[in-house]
């Protein structure tokens, strides 16, 4: 049986506020109980009004926090619009009241993508993250990994080939110009790492995300749908708006 925590909100800017207090609250929860805390972020669309919020709510001991960065495009200059580390310092880190402790971000440019994963995997804490802020793709990937996900690679980053659902989804989103420009490979933090978190934050918005929601929710756990596999972690807060819950069976019943 499922053990998601769903809560379905009238708009956008209801889920971010959501998604940061939730999250806010066990990165503070965190640094008392540890004298510090590991945060996981993603990008993308999803994630606008969560990390707007986030770093907006106050009492936060960033100073505290280290931060991991979920994934980036292989071979994507840092400078790039659509790259994923500018994005994080544009809209979050440089943003922040206080820096972080630190700030892992991944390097897209990195001669040897393989390198690069293992060095991040160095960095990587031995215990579960505190907190990871997720988003769920259009196929239901989760990160970059795109189906069928390896669910059982042990590894905390890995390189992985971004199928054309995926790489559409970023040019519908304004990222790129065309499908030709999209990379065709990233640096992803794997599933099983992403699970090793003792809190996640899956925001969803927008109905072009309905279909992946309702497959990631009401059907089975199946590497065909990533983000299914959300069903098995004890302590996942699913946060939709009216219109990616909208093929839901029975919506009525989580709207908060």
């Amino acid at each position: 049986m499922s053990k998601l925590q769903i809560a379905i909100h009238d708009h956008r800017d209801a889920l971010g506020q959501a998604a940061a207090r939730i999250a806010a609250e066990a990165l503070r929860a965190a640094c008392d109980r540890s004298k510090a805390a590991t945060l996981v972020v993603a990008t993308g669309s999803s994630q606008f009004e969560v990390l707007a919020a986030l770093r907006a709510v106050p009492s936060i001991p960033w100073d505290r926090i280290t931060i991991f960065h979920l994934d980036e495009y292989v071979g994507l200059d840092a400078g790039h619009p659509a790259s994923f580390r500018r994005f994080l310092h544009d809209r979050f880190i440089d943003l922040l009241p206080t820096a972080p402790a630190a700030f892992h971000e991944l390097q897209g440019t990195a001669v040897d993508p393989l390198a690069e994963c293992a060095r991040l995997a160095a960095l990587v804490p031995a215990a579960a993250f505190d907190v990871s802020l997720i988003g769920i793709g259009e196929n239901a990937h989760l990160a970059f990994n795109d189906p069928p996900a390896d669910f059982a690679g042990e590894e905390p980053y890995h390189v992985v080939t971004l199928d054309d659902d995926c790489r559409k989804q970023q040019v519908g989103e304004g990222w790129f110009p065309s499908l030709v420009a999209v990379p065709t490979q990233a640096i992803s933090m794997s599933v099983r790492r992403i699970l090793a978190s003792r809190l996640i934050v899956c925001s969803v918005p927008d109905a072009r995300k309905a279909e992946a929601v309702r497959n990631s929710v009401e059907g089975s756990i199946t590497s065909a749908v990533p983000a299914s596999i959300l069903q098995t972690h004890p302590n996942c807060h699913l946060l939709l708006d009216r219109e990616s819950a909208s093929l839901l069976k029975r919506p009525e019943s989580v709207v908060s």
